[in-house]
């Protein structure tokens, strides 16, 4: 591996907590990531010539830190800012490696917290979130998202600059506010999960790359955060949906409905660290999900889907987060469990919902039902009608070839958060 190379994998690996270490003493993770960058290109100005350090990420950390320290110590406002990094600052040099663990887990737990924070509208904080947190690329946000790079780093730019405007300190909220922003937090790393499990648009229905950035970011939550239940019932959700993601689609991308997919190929790991996580989970929205997912990795075939289950659990789930979309995975389920008849008016309950005008899943699932009920040309133009709201390429090529109403036993489900 070459010198560049090296520091680059270095950089990608360690430049959260780089990051997070800088954040905590210049209080701001715009300036933060700028100097995180300046310690990179050092690195690559120097290892050349000097070699590769034996503890390179300890030296990138160490060259950040130093680089902020004197940052603080040229601005007017050093003394404040003294008193706020601490006292010895001035008379300690800094250390020749990271501090402990823990203080480093602390930063990476403010920085998660921060580049979350309400303030920012949904699209900045994944961006900000995949930038600082998952170490991604503008480039590589852009293409995960179907966005251009100027898009995504106007997000970015945005971002950080309405974190500094509104003062947002660098720090872990507690109390009701903590409860907010860890909201926030889940809310964040399950949304770029399920833009990579099923993509809204384009001509993958799948992006394991994007499913892993955020798998790795709650598996760091959980472990910086154990005793918040809802963060395991989050690992627990993903790791169960992640299990599957190779079977989701055929060789040509084709998407592969749940009931067609071949389970000896779903990950047994990913399943195992599914139910761990999930005993630990509580009883909150992710975790009653991740109970659900849990249901269907049980079954060894689909045929043995506990679907009365999996039904109860989308009742208790329509309590917690009151949502149309919530009520048509209900209706899927009881239509599993007590035929299309008995879901068939939950479904037509739902269509003069706003949220669901556009969305291309509720023609899909009425589309199953009134197949299975045996009603064809009205099914053929639910599926049709599908197919022209999904901006998916993969869905829409299954959905238009349903609209051929080939025989078979009903498609059931989506592969999708249940």
């Amino acid at each position: 591996m070459s010198t560049t190379r090296a520091v680059e994998t270095v950089y990608r690996i360690e430049s959260a907590r780089i990051i997070a270490g800088v954040a905590r003493i210049v209080r701001d993770v715009g300036i933060a990531e700028e100097i995180a960058q300046d310690a990179l290109v050092a690195a690559l100005e120097q290892w050349p010539v000097e070699g590769v350090p034996d503890r390179p990420g300890a030296w990138l950390a160490t060259t950040a830190k130093r680089r902020a320290i004197d940052l603080v110590r040229r601005r007017e406002a050093y003394a404040r800012k003294l008193a706020e990094v601490g006292r010895t600052l001035e008379d300690v040099p800094p250390p020749d490696e990271p501090t402990g663990p823990q203080d480093i887990d602390d930063d990476l737990l403010r920085l998660i917290f921060t580049a979350c924070h309400p303030v920012l509208r949904t699209e900045g904080r994944v961006a900000l979130t995949l930038r600082l947190m998952g170490g991604l690329t503008t480039q590589e946000i852009a293409r995960a998202f179907l966005t251009s790079e100027s898009t995504v780093a106007q997000r970015i730019v945005r971002a950080k600059r309405s974190l500094a405007g509104a003062g947002v300190p660098f720090e872990v909220p507690y109390g009701a506010d903590r409860e907010q922003r860890l909201a926030s937090v889940l809310e964040v790393i399950y949304l770029v999960f399920n833009e990579g499990y099923s993509a809204t648009a384009g001509d993958d229905l799948v992006r394991p790359a994007l499913c892993e950035d955020a798998l790795r970011l709650a598996r760091v939550l959980a472990a910086l955060m154990p005793e918040e239940t809802e963060t395991h019932g989050l690992v627990a959700l993903l790791e169960f949906q992640a299990s599957r993601i190779a079977t989701r689609t055929g060789p040509d991308g084709e998407p592969v409905l749940l009931a067609d997919q071949n389970r000896a190929r779903w990950n047994r790991m990913l399943i195992g660290r599914g139910v761990a996580a999930l005993h630990r989970a509580g009883t909150g929205p992710y975790s009653v999900q991740a109970a659900i997912a849990g249901c269907h990795a049980a079954a060894v075939r689909y045929e043995d889907t506990d679907w009365p289950t999996i039904a109860a659990l989308y009742g208790r789930l329509v309590v917690l987060i009151p949502s149309p979309v919530v009520e048509l995975n209900r209706a899927v389920a009881v239509s599993m469990a007590e035929g299309p008849e008995a879901a068939l008016p939950l479904v037509e309950a739902l269509a003069a919902e706003p949220a669901l005008a556009t969305y291309h899943l509720l023609p899909s699932v009425r589309g199953d039902l009134l197949e299975r009920l045996g009603r064809g040309e009205e099914a053929r133009a639910e599926f049709e009608r599908a197919a022209s709201l999904t901006r998916n390429a993969g869905e829409r090529t299954l959905l238009l070839r349903r609209a051929g109403l080939r025989p078979g036993r009903g498609a059931g489900p989506a592969d999708g958060a249940g």
